[in-house]
């Protein structure tokens, strides 16, 4: 509805005068009024949807005021509707009333009795619109308790449910941790024994003694993977960076990796621009990342083999890739490279020696810098891992990713 002061009003009489009556009593009070003069053409304007009120003769041809109001109700039950007769019956009026109108007035009528009922007609749609809003807020509030509610419980199960999987997932870290450190520490174990106890022949000696400290500097190894790890999984530490050349980083990791291709007469071959941008980073994350990657495809690289890195910047990223052709990565494993402690059977069989540890720290390095790492991979064929780091000011002191 408009408003009291401005309304749209149809009156569908089949009489001239009433009609035009009607049109000049309510358009002096600002009211907009269409006429007709049957209800087959009233009906028509119904369904336009701009009315507010409807003055409707309850005696016309054809379809009469009452049948009009009928359908009027099922169109629009807010559309209040006021029934003009000449034949002012308490019947009538009764029928009606029954029958959705919300008045009547008789003819002939004064002027100021249309204006009274048209109105309190007027003030009646006001009313019941209003009504109608605020059911409908009322609706949509409680609807929305409803899902602020149901959004609570899922977030309750789901933190229950994430809470659930850390703790399988701790148990399981620590297991595997146990077992990890448990069986060199049993071997090493054993062989003090052999030879406190004196089973083992002076000049055999030396040969256990060479397999003892292999086993301790796997600990250590062991020892030192997972406190790297931890500190990049803990949410509370803060980094110091400071401005760092992946680059010069990268070439003193080849320099240094260099020997051990050469010891497995692998062609290693490196391709580093003289200057990239630097980045905001601890240089030992850089550098521990650098030579994960390069001593992977080193030592999963059989002798004569090839092992390629490469460096460039692209649209203010750095991008870095270890190109190998080792045994490479069963599909199905690719998805679990960068899990702790996972080694794939091939990887197992080729070398011995390894923490499992190292891509998953390389991955946790990696988005510490907002950056992310890629791998392809065939097997039999080799494996290529991208590093690609943002080359963006960054904030001098960051927590690692996650925190």
């Amino acid at each position: 509805m408009s408003n009291l002061e401005s309304a749209t009003i149809l009156v569908v009489d089949d009489e001239l005068g009433i009609r035009e009556g009607c049109r000049r009593v309510l358009g002096r009070e600002g009211h907009q009024v269409v006429v007709t003069s049957t209800g087959e053409e009233g009906w028509e304007q119904v369904q336009s949807g701009q009315f507010d009120l409807a003055l409707l003769d309850v005696m016309m041809p054809g379809m009469s005021g009452i049948d009009l109001l009928k359908r009027i109700v099922g169109f629009d039950p807010y559309l209040v509707c006021i029934i003009i007769t000449g034949y002012a019956t308490i019947e009538l009026a009764v029928q009606a009333i029954k029958e959705g109108a919300y008045n009547f007035i008789a003819k002939p009528f004064e002027s100021s009795a249309l204006l009274l009922t048209v109105n309190q007609g007027l003030e009646k749609r006001r009313l019941s619109l209003e009504t109608r809003r605020l059911s409908q807020l009322e609706a949509e509030k409680e609807a929305l308790e409803r899902r602020n509610a149901e959004l609570e419980r899922e977030a309750l199960e789901r933190r229950n449910l994430e809470l659930e999987q850390l703790n399988r997932v701790k148990s399981s870290f620590m297991l595997t941790v146990a077992h990890e450190l448990r069986a060199p520490l049993a071997a090493i174990q054993s062989y003090l024994r052999l030879l406190i106890d004196g089973y083992i022949p002076v000049e055999e000696q030396g040969e256990y003694l060479v397999r003892t400290e292999q086993r301790t500097a796997e600990q250590l190894e062991l020892i030192a993977d997972l406190l790297d790890l931890a500190r990049l999984q803990n949410p509370d530490l803060e980094i110091k960076r400071e401005p760092v050349s992946p680059a010069e980083s990268l070439r003193e990791v080849c320099e240094l990796m260099n020997s051990r291709a050469q010891e497995k007469r692998i062609i290693f071959t490196v391709s580093i621009p003289g200057q990239t941008p630097t980045i905001l980073a601890d240089p030992k994350h850089i550098r521990q990342l650098w030579c994960n990657l390069v001593s992977n495809a080193i030592k999963y690289t059989h002798e004569g083999g090839l092992v390629n890195v490469t460096m460039e910047v692209q649209d203010k990223q750095i991008v870095t890739s270890v190109h190998d052709t080792g045994i490479g990565i069963a599909p199905d494993d690719l998805t679990q490279i960068f899990e702790e402690f996972y080694r794939t059977k091939a990887a197992k069989a080729h070398a011995q020696m390894g923490t499992g540890l190292g891509l998953s720290i390389s991955k946790h390095i990696v988005e510490t810098y907002q950056g992310h790492i890629d791998v392809e991979s065939t097997v039999g064929k080799g494996s290529t891992f991208t590093v690609t780091l943002p080359t963006l000011p960054q904030v001098g002191i960051l927590k690692p990713a996650g925190g």
